[in-house]
């Protein structure tokens, strides 16, 4: 994005919320991405403590009486 059309998006933000909102707007709007980032980073954790069980129950397995 440009500058310029990031003023614009200001702009239309200020007149659609008015100024004593906008404050407020991007209060909750940070908020949102902070739980939004915290869900996908505990996901992706998730994901990889399942991925190394699952490497090490192979493993385990692999390695049996013969």
């Amino acid at each position: 994005m440009r500058p310029s059309h990031i003023f614009i998006l200001l702009l239309i933000a200020l007149i659609i919320f008015g100024a004593p909102k906008l404050p407020e707007v991007a209060r909750s709007i940070g908020q949102s991405l902070k739980i939004l980032k915290k869900e996908v980073r505990e996901l992706s954790d998730d994901d990889n403590n399942a991925s190394v069980a699952s490497a090490n129950d192979t493993a385990g397995t692999s390695g049996g009486a013969a």
